[in-house]
């Protein structure tokens, strides 16, 4: 496979640092679970009192949203407690992760744009019974349309054939939002951008996320080196592991999605299955660190928000959260040529079954090139209707995954079984994985 790299920037660097920057996931639901869980949990497992002074400092943290053509204006970001309703309906977030952010430090290296490398667009369903989050490769070539320019200089041309992490130069978050509801045809009501220090903050107020991997990883690149086995990884390091490309995979940022739906889908586990969704403390740094290194749209930039679709979220199966990658091929000719070119088939089936809002399943050997089955977890696969409850992680001795508890069931159950999309790469957040090192 070609190696997929983006060459529309230069990056001066030092050696020994990445050339490409990579978030996470986020967080589903990274950056996800860090907002809306973090900021639902003040309020849910705190008094009233207790509830509106979280909210009024987290309110404070957030700072003035962005504005995103075609989304609404926050309903309150007030300082009063929020209210304790779950969202009504389903909705859409796209999590851009940032790289050369201004105001990261200079050690991730420098180049002459910021881009949105990372970009993962959540869908929850209208009754709340499954949600997908796709991550969309940096370098899928896609129609960028004419974004206003940050500055207020005036407006960025659209392009016909550009990768799609050229979008946050133009023209931002809102650039990048117009260019992800053009290729998806959805539309999106949240957006949110987080850069390198946002992942590092959140990651060590969580307090670490196992992740396997089934060979040893060493990337000069990144600074990475993991042992085979479960590492919990936070901070500095759990950074290098999400952004580490030629240590996973086949060396291309599409090995590298697919490592990183590894840590994710154990990020939501652990999130799952640990005392984080009942600890005020831990919950209120959650929030705190997310609030501060994140740039929202002015739709979410609301804790009342934030508080409903986390109450929305908290029921939701592991079975019936998935995660894939936009369907795409490296190898193509034209604007195609070192880049990603979309596989127009698959996409159309995945976001008929969002716009639907109807869950499906992922086939046999899904789960990437930058990923395997982890054969030593009694996992269940992403299929079978007993998937609902989470394993245990493949490492016991983790304080992060130790004793894990069911989920409570979700109040609306899917009404068939999902169909499978194959070729489709991806997998569930129940389906334990290893994240597989580059030359394997």
């Amino acid at each position: 496979m070609n190696d997929v790299r983006d060459r529309s920037h230069r990056l001066n660097r030092a050696a020994g640092i990445a050339r490409h920057g990579r978030l996470r996931r986020s967080a589903p639901l990274r950056t996800v679970a860090a907002v809306v869980s973090g900021v639902a949990a003040v309020a849910l497992v705190s008094t009233a009192s207790v509830a509106a002074i979280a909210a009024k400092q987290v309110t404070d943290d957030l700072g003035d949203g962005v504005q995103i053509e075609g989304q609404p204006a926050p309903r309150s970001n007030g300082t009063k407690a929020p209210s304790l309703s779950a969202y009504k309906g389903g909705f859409n977030m796209l999590v851009v992760g940032t790289d050369n952010d201004p105001e990261q430090s200079a050690e991730f290296g420098e180049r002459d744009a910021t881009l949105n490398d990372v970009n993962i667009l959540l869908h929850v369903s209208a009754d709340h019974t499954n949600a997908t989050a796709v991550s969309i490769p940096r370098d899928l070539v896609t129609p960028i349309p004419a974004c206003k320019k940050t500055d207020g200089s005036g407006t960025a041309s659209a392009m016909a054939a550009q990768p799609i992490n050229t979008s946050f130069s133009d023209g931002g978050l809102n650039c990048v939002t117009q260019t992800v509801q053009g290729l998806t045809g959805l539309d999106i009501q949240y957006s949110a951008a987080v850069s390198f220090n946002g992942v590092i903050e959140m990651s060590n107020a969580i307090g670490g996320v196992p992740v396997c991997v089934a060979q040893p990883i060493k990337d000069s690149y990144t600074g990475l080196d993991l042992p085979a086995g479960t590492s919990t990884l936070q901070g500095d390091e759990a950074l290098a592991f999400l952004r580490t490309r030629h240590g996973v995979g086949d060396g291309s940022d599409l090995g590298r999605i697919s490592s990183q739906q590894v840590f994710l889908s154990s990020l939501l586990r652990t999130v799952k299955s640990n005392d984080t969704l009942t600890s005020p403390t831990t919950l209120y740094k959650l929030a705190r660190a997310a609030a501060s290194n994140m740039q929202l749209s002015e739709s979410l930039n609301d804790v009342g928000t934030m508080v409903q679709m986390g109450r929305a979220l908290q029921d939701l199966p592991l079975s019936q959260v998935n995660f894939v990658q936009y369907p795409g091929t490296t190898g193509g000719t034209g604007v195609y040529e070192g880049k990603v070119q979309p596989t127009t088939y698959l996409a159309d089936q995945l976001f008929a079954k969002i716009k639907a809002d109807q869950s499906f399943s992922l086939g046999e050997g899904s789960t990437g090139i930058g990923s395997e089955a982890n054969t030593a977890a009694p996992s269940a696969a992403a299929s079978s209707p007993a998937a609902a409850a989470p394993s245990a992680d493949a490492a016991p001795s983790s304080p992060a995954a130790a004793a894990p508890s069911a989920p409570a069931p979700s109040s609306v159950a899917p009404s068939a079984t999902p169909e499978t999309i194959d070729g489709l790469e991806g997998q569930s957040a129940d389906q334990e994985t290893c994240s597989k090192a580059f030359g394997y």
